[in-house]
């Protein structure tokens, strides 16, 4: 509580709190610099949003587990001051908080920073309407280790394409900061009553497109109320959102992250000897990564208590004693794991709102995929997308719903949709085999999905991954294929991914269970799963479909178009690309017909055009020859081999 003034015409102190990105007590630098206003009174306030209700793409996981931070919050809130809670207002930021401005006679909002998409934009209009009530506002870097704008400056301004860049930028950056410790007290709640009755939401939330529609089964009432049903400023429940219950086992809240992060910690040489490659997407329970970044995204786990937490009990475990096995390096240590994520936000911070798309990206290569994004006159995204090669849907559909014929990947989907979380090296087999492995569908389809089913979805790391698993950014190598078989049967023979969520084919034997299509009829029948009937049967021919995604690569790479670029943007790429893939085609055949493969130099100027494509494409398949090309699965084994 704040000192009785010795002047009584100074102007109490009266904060509101907003939380969004910030769902915890520890470590939070934003709820620090709340509370050293030393305030008369706080109010901690979340804006249950319709733009995210509506307009961003989130399953019944995500919203579950967001629920659960919140009430847990809530509940830590109230533990140190009876007389408190987290206070849920439903609506429009931009509408709801003007409203609390006058009727709480605030005096100061405090947040922490959101730079990344829709949040930025809404922070910039929020901070605009507090300051013409005259409300100071007061915002603080804390969901990174570093400022992102700080970071993009010293980087020239232009995103950070790998962790070299990202490293030469924050090297002129202070350390992170120590993590803060959690209050142990907390200020009371003003009065929350109004001048008038809480009002109903005459704010028109007219969403023509519910992105979310599709997994709703009921009506949805959270926007009914100003104040919640029982007018209590209550948590809403998932029933609210016109959503059945969650199906994951992952619990929410910052209680919950600290216990993992707890346990995680104290096995001191698995976390020096941590190597995020090296663990198996096979394992589930428990997975053998630390399943943190669910909290991160939240902000239930502070990612400075994260950061030095690691780093602390890495030293403890080098202190004791000479002749251990040295400690993982970056960037497979947990650390580097940290700075990949603040290499994405840095990425999308200094693209923008194109980060998340093709269209206008300028980070990121143009590809014809199928099943892009599609764009009108106006430059407007058009939803819902129009459909687009009917066999390109039916592929798509099958990999979202599990159904390829592919165990591997449709274990690994089925897994993401019922828990909301999957190892990475198992989204790494699937954006693969989606985009340039098998499919060639756009990378935007896949973070579509990935939007609505993870619960560590992330507005910077999940287009960034997609773009990198793609290799439309980030990530060059695209002739590294992950193997539909071979790749999991590096970390499990036996199939228990499969065996678990493709109950199905439980009973195949171990050599058939990533290829159950391959068993005589008398194995599928005493299985209980004949393949066509209980099970589909493979989709497409993964090895040719390889071939082709491989060739239709080579000459996009060749064209050498990015999104921003004119060609793009007129819409003559795809006229470009598909007279280099028909040229590309026409010199394998005629290589084939003679009997031997030549290469020539690429030609000079500006950039290919569709006459010298075939060239550029030979030029490449030499390249990749030399440096090895063939499956991820190969050149991990040279890999660990060097190592």
């Amino acid at each position: 509580m704040r000192p009785s003034s010795s002047n009584p015409s100074e102007p109490a102190v009266r904060v509101l709190y907003w939380f969004r990105t910030d769902l915890r007590l520890h470590s939070s630098p934003a709820l620090h610099a709340a509370l050293a206003l030393q305030p008369e009174v706080i109010f901690p306030v979340w804006t249950w949003d319709p733009n995210y209700v509506f307009a961003h793409r989130v399953g019944v996981n995500r919203f579950g587990f967001l629920l659960e931070c919140m009430q847990d919050l809530s509940a830590s809130l109230t533990a140190l001051n009876p007389n408190t809670k987290l206070l849920v207002v439903r609506g429009a930021p931009q509408t709801v908080l003007p409203r609390l401005f006058q009727e709480w006679r605030i005096s100061h909002i405090v947040y922490e920073i959101d730079r990344a998409g829709y949040g930025a934009r809404r922070d910039l209009q929020v901070s605009a309407l507090a300051s013409q009530a005259g409300i100071k506002v007061i915002s603080v870097v804390g969901n990174t280790l570093y400022d992102l704008k700080e970071v993009v400056e010293l980087n020239g301004g232009k995103a950070t394409l790998s962790l070299a860049s990202w490293h030469a930028a924050v090297k002129k950056c202070p350390q992170p900061a120590r993590p803060l410790p959690a209050p142990t007290t907390f200020p009371p709640l003003g009065d929350t009553s109004f001048s008038q009755a809480y009002p109903s939401l005459d704010v028109p939330i007219d969403y023509s497109t519910d992105l979310n529609n599709g997994i709703r089964n009921r009506e949805v009432t959270c926007f009914d109320t100003f104040s919640g049903p029982k007018g209590d400023f209550g948590v809403p429940a998932i029933d609210e959102l016109g959503l059945s219950r969650p199906t994951t086992s992952i619990r929410g809240g910052e209680s919950e992250a600290l216990r993992r992060l707890a346990v995680f910690c104290a096995d001191k040489d698995r976390v020096a000897h941590f190597s995020k490659p090296q663990t198996s997407p096979a394992e589930f329970d428990p997975p053998e990564t630390t399943l943190l970044s669910p909290f991160l995204k939240f902000g239930c786990l502070s990612v400075h208590e994260f950061f030095w937490r690691v780093r602390d009990t890495v030293a403890s475990w080098e202190g004791g004693g000479p002749g251990k096995k040295p400690a993982t390096k970056e960037p497979e240590n947990l650390q580097g794991q940290l700075h990949f994520r603040e290499m994405y936000n840095a990425a999308e911070y200094a693209e923008g709102i194109h980060f998340g798309r093709i269209y206008k990206n300028s980070v990121c290569r143009f590809i014809d995929w199928d099943l892009r994004d599609e764009f009108g006159q106006d430059g407007a995204k058009i939803i819902p997308r129009p459909l687009g090669d009917p066999r390109a849907e039916e592929w798509f559909l099958a990999w979202k719903e599990g159904r390829t014929g592919f165990p591997w990947i449709d274990a690994i989907m089925r897994q993401l949709r019922q828990e909301g979380w999957i190892h990475h090296l198992a989204r790494h087999s699937v954006a693969c085999f989606l985009t340039r492995g098998q499919c060639y569908i756009s990378w935007e389809r896949g973070a579509e999905v990935f939007d609505e089913y993870l619960l560590d979805w992330d507005p910077c790391a999940n287009p960034g991954n997609w773009m990198w698993l793609s290799a439309s950014a980030f990530y060059h190598m695209y002739y590294r294929v992950y193997g539909v078989q071979s790749f999991p049967k590096k970390y499990d023979k036996t199939g228990k991914l499969v065996r678990k969520f493709c109950p199905e084919l439980s009973k195949f034997p171990d050599q058939f269970i990533y290829a159950p299509h391959l068993a005589p009829l008398e194995v599928q029948l005493s299985a209980g799963c004949v393949i066509g009937q209980d099970y589909p049967m493979p989709m497409l021919d993964d090895v040719a479909e390889k071939k082709r995604c491989m060739t239709r690569l080579k000459v996009a790479y060749a064209l050498g178009l990015y999104g921003s670029d004119g060609a793009v943007l007129d819409g003559t790429a795809d006229s470009l690309l598909k007279e280099g893939y028909r040229q590309a085609l026409a010199g394998i055949k005629s290589d084939k017909k003679q009997g031997q493969k030549k290469s020539r130099t690429v030609s000079g100027g500006d950039g290919p055009s569709p006459s010298n494509l075939t060239t550029d494409v030979k030029t490449m398949a030499t390249k990749e020859l030399k440096h090895g090309s063939g499956s991820i699965e190969g050149f991990l084994t040279k890999k660990r081999k060097r190592d």
